[in-house]
This record gives structure tokens, C-alpha cells and sequence, in this order.
């Protein structure tokens, strides 16, 4: 399953959530950014927030995009991606 088939049905939500909670510059990776999810697969999000917003905007990020979507859906920011992780992060986030 591609982010057509799973988010572009959504994406005027999706923007409106991000909005709400400072988002800037939304990014998908992982299975959904690569277009090989499964109808079980969770959402990986890369999300850059405004300076003023704090954790618990990524929280409620996931919080209303899981209810949304309902799948599981896992927000991070490019600062909590482990090092280990990071380039191949980076490199395969697609932007939404």
C-alpha cells in the first residue's frame, strides 16, 4: 500500500492535525514512505515543529492522527531519530 492509498484520502485532516499542533514540515517514512505497508503496518512520521511547540504537541500529533487513521501511528522528530538510524531516516523520508 502506497501514501495514496492510505493518506492522500485524509490529507486535508492530516494538514489540519499538523496545523493545530505547530507541525511546519511533515515527512512520512518507513513502509508508508516507501510504498510497501501492509493493511496492518503503523505510520512512521518524521515531524519538524514550530519553535515555540514542545513534546506535547508530538503526542497529541500521534494521539489525533491515530484516532483519524486508526492504525498506529509513530511521530518523530529529526532529533529523536537514534543515530544509528538517522541517515536511512533522512534519506527515505518523503514529504507530505
Amino acid at each position: 500500500m502506497s501514501i495514496n492509498e492510505i493518506l492522500e484520502p485524509h490529507r486535508k485532516e492530516i494538514c489540519e492535525v499538523a496545523s493545530r499542533h505547530g507541525v511546519m514540515r511533515l515527512r512520512v517514512f518507513g513502509s508508508v514512505g516507501r510504498g510497501d505497508a501492509r493493511a496492518d503496518s503503523d505510520i512512521d512520521l518524521l515531524v519538524d515543529l514550530a519553535p515555540d511547540r514542545s513534546l506535547l504537541d508530538v503526542i497529541a500529533v500521534k494521539q489525533d492522527l491515530e484516532d483519524l487513521l486508526g492504525r498506529r501511528v509513530d511521530v518523530l522528530t529529526p532529533m529523536a531519530i537514534s543515530p544509528y538510524l538517522r541517515e536511512q531516516v533522512l534519506r527515505e523520508a518523503v514529504p507530505f
